[in-house]
């Protein structure tokens, strides 16, 4: 063979290779990617050409479900009963942008197997089951509601859950959206208007953001301090006004701008009960960042837990937070560079309640086929011991102190013991955002709950934990105990 002829054949060769090597690829290695692209048209006709099964409350209600369209059968429409309190948790299965929440987590259980497809041949033919499942959840609808209601709008999360088993009792962000509004016709439409809304209202604030804790995390503080045997309840700290924070220009105040008693010194009970910040700054630093750090990811900062949806990771740096005291005094009144979500405050009042056992959060209770039958069950686990049970009783009075005398006795619920702690962050730029968690009853806890509400509420540059977040708690608390 001749020089060009062979140069001509290493070429086609080489053409060969390429071809092989890109069909290949899209055939093999980036085939999942381009098939559940929502942009795939054999995605979109799957997607209405698919009956979905019943995604239910605990008690019943029925959250989505799928409806043959009257004109054609073979084409299922999704719907939402549930509506806008549910969307951020259930989310949507949409032709045009995806799936969310659950909706997208639970796909493949959800979504019926009649394709034609090999696998689903096989499958028949051995016996299996090719109808969609149904989930079941933990939530109550009632309480789902209740919580969406009493938030009234104002853009903030609730996150409730059952202290004994880590069970999701209510989760719902606000604002919110119709799923349905995002299957429909105008779908395009109304994805365009919530994307410019500028109150965010796809995003998740429940699970998703983080935010700085303010002083619910001095519950973190309190029980590194009462579980090293570096502090109890009665230990007393100097009553400052303000306290000057090592290597630094920064001062921390109280939010009164006052000592918290007589300007002499002050118990660690009555510091929580008035959310002195400069005796939870000063215990931060007095504790250093590793015995801080490890209490804070005993009780799940720094790490990820399953919840059936994604959850963001709450942070505490301790990185950087070793060789900077003045970070630190900063980090111990919850504010610097920690940061949390709702639910993981959720799961500090929780595993307070629960004698110091945080246990994991889980919203799916079970998985069930066509037929009823359980097919996957949620059992509830720890995830850790976030403190001793004699450190969870101390701070739980503590925190019941809180409530009757203290800076959350707008959580108060007439009849109910209630164990609370408020939450405001402090911002030269922005209204504060506030907190407020809690559980009750005191003596046999069976809810536990994180309200945010961010910069405020309708309350503005006047707002705190005590006086926006705290009636929320015990509008919904008391609801979930008289039903």
């Amino acid at each position: 063979m001749n020089g060009p002829l062979r140069r001509l054949g290493y070429v086609v060769v080489a053409s060969f290779a390429v071809l092989v090597l890109a069909v290949s690829y899209v055939q093999v290695l980036a085939a999942d990617r381009f098939r559940d692209d929502p942009r795939n048209e054999r995605v979109a006709i799957a997607r209405t050409g698919k009956e979905r099964g019943v995604i239910v409350a605990a008690d019943g209600v029925v959250l989505a479900e799928s409806v043959a369209a009257a004109e054609e059968r073979q084409v299922f429409d999704r719907l939402y009963p549930g509506g806008p309190p549910f969307a951020h948790l259930v989310g949507y299965t949409s032709r045009l942008f995806g799936d969310t929440g659950l909706e997208s987590s639970y796909a493949d259980l959800l979504r019926s197997r009649r394709d034609l497809t090999i696998s689903d041949l096989l499958t028949a033919l051995t016996g299996g089951d090719l109808r969609p499942h149904r989930l079941e959840l933990t939530l109550s609808s009632d309480l789902q509601q209740v919580v969406y209601q009493a938030l009234g709008g104002q853009q903030g999360a609730v996150v409730a859950l059952e202290p004994r088993t880590g069970a999701v009792l209510a989760l719902v962000s606000s604002p919110s959206f119709d799923p349905a509004a995002l299957t429909g016709a105008n779908a395009a439409a109304s994805w365009e208007a919530l994307l410019a809304d500028p109150a965010a209202p796809l995003s998740n604030r429940a699970t998703n953001e983080l935010y700085a804790p303010a002083s619910t995390f001095k519950l973190v503080v309190a029980a590194a301090g009462l579980d090293g045997s570096i502090a109890s309840p009665d230990t007393e700290y100097p009553d400052e006004a303000e306290l000057d924070l090592p290597g630094s220009s920064v001062v921390i105040r109280n939010f009164s701008g006052e000592p918290c008693e007589d300007g002499q010194t002050v118990s660690l009970q009555v510091a929580m009960v008035q959310s002195c910040n400069t005796v939870f700054a000063a215990l931060a630093m007095q504790l250093g960042a590793d015995v801080l750090g490890t209490a804070a990811e005993a009780a799940g900062f720094n790490r990820q837990y399953e919840l059936g949806v994604p959850v963001a990771t709450s942070v505490f740096p301790l990185d950087e937070l070793r060789n900077d005291q003045a970070a630190l005094g900063q980090s111990g009144i919850g504010e610097r560079s920690v940061r949390a979500t709702t639910i993981q405050m959720a799961l500090v009042a929780a595993a307070i309640a629960n004698q110091g056992v945080a246990m994991a959060p889980f919203v799916v209770r079970s998985v069930v086929d066509a037929d009823g039958v359980v097919v996957e069950s949620t059992e509830a686990r720890p995830l850790d011991r976030a403190m001793s049970p004699a450190t969870a009783l101390l701070i739980g009075q503590m925190m019941e102190r809180v409530v009757t005398e203290g800076t959350g006795r707008r959580g108060a619920i007439p009849g109910v013991r209630v164990a609370g702690k408020t939450g405001t962050t402090e911002s030269e730029s922005r209204a504060p955002d506030v907190w407020f968690v809690a559980f009750a009853p005191v003596e046999d806890p069976v809810i536990a709950l994180a309200v945010f509400v961010e910069e405020g509420g309708e309350a503005g540059e006047s707002a705190t934990g005590g006086t926006v977040a705290a009636p929320i708690a015990a509008e919904i608390i008391a609801h979930y105990l008289d039903n």
